[in-house]
Order: structure tokens, then C-alpha cells, then sequence
């Protein structure tokens, strides 16, 4: 099982970034998929989820309004369109995935947000 992370990179405050993550392996239909993200010297926060199969979405307080997160299921896909970016989300972000536990991790995407 692999997460590919991409779509990181440097923006401006208050500019948009989307992140990619494409999960190869297995299907991940009866899974959910989540998005995490660690700064520097703090530890992994969750940051948005969603289940492949009632389309549920989660996300943390410090992203909602802010943050979307969407998959497609035909290419077993998880997006995360980021707007309204902020310098406090600089971190690196991860994609997991799992049924019960989060159990599958990608290498992470590295986001930086300029003020």
C-alpha cells in the first residue's frame, strides 16, 4: 500500500494551495482518508477526514471555513484545497489512510505560507 503526497509548496499568506494524495495498492473504498500535518517542533495534528463511504468530512477547528477536503473514489484520490492560508499552517502534511485506526501513511508534502 503507497500514499503519494504532492502539491506542497511556498504561497503567500492568505493565498490557496491544493494538496494531492493518491493511494495505490488496494481500494480504499470501505476506508477513510485523512490529511495530518506536523510543524516544526510540535507534534502531528489531525487536520481534515473524510469516509469513503457515507462521504462524511472532519476537520479540525483550526481549518474549518478554511479548509476542503474531497476524494475520487474511480482514481482513489484525496484532495485538500487550502485557502485563506495562514503563516501558523506552515507544516509538512501527511495523508493517511485506514479503516478503524489510521494504518497507512505517506511520506508528506511540505507547505510554507509567507506573511
Amino acid at each position: 500500500v503507497q500514499l503519494q503526497a504532492s502539491g506542497g509548496g511556498l504561497v503567500q499568506a492568505r493565498g490557496s494551495l491544493r494538496l494531492s494524495c493518491a493511494a495505490s495498492g488496494r481500494t480504499f473504498r470501505n476506508y477513510k482518508m485523512g490529511w495530518f500535518r506536523q510543524a516544526p517542533g510540535k507534534e502531528r495534528e489531525f487536520v481534515a477526514g473524510i469516509s469513503w463511504s457515507g462521504g462524511s468530512t472532519y476537520y479540525a477547528d483550526s481549518v474549518k471555513g478554511r479548509f476542503t477536503i474531497s476524494g475520487d473514489v474511480a482514481k482513489n484520490t484525496v484532495y485538500l484545497q487550502m485557502n485563506s492560508l495562514k503563516p501558523e499552517d506552515t507544516a509538512v502534511y501527511y495523508c493517511a489512510a485506514g479503516s478503524g485506526r489510521y494504518d497507512f501513511w505517506g511520506q508528506g508534502t511540505l507547505v510554507t505560507v509567507s506573511s
